[in-house]
């Protein structure tokens, strides 16, 4: 019976969905040129350092989709 209700519901489209515009804590608490003058540093990430399995990982992930993509273009 629960899953007939719930075909019935998304048939109905009671469920519609988050909302169209998405909002951010960081960007209601601060002012825009805070926001504009932080500093990215992709070494240090919430206060927590990139080690070398971190670097391992990313440059896998480069050579995976390089391989991927000479994969396509050459065969």
């Amino acid at each position: 019976a629960d899953y007939y209700q719930l075909g019935f519901n998304l048939r109905s489209n009671i469920f519609q969905g988050g909302p169209l515009e998405s909002r951010s804590l960081m960007k209601d608490s601060y002012t825009p040129d805070v926001i504009q003058k932080a500093i990215r540093d992709p070494k240090n990430w919430h206060g927590r350092r990139t080690d070398d399995l971190g670097r391992w990982h990313q440059k896998n992930a480069l050579n995976l989709n390089l391989q991927k993509a000479f994969e396509e273009k050459y065969g």
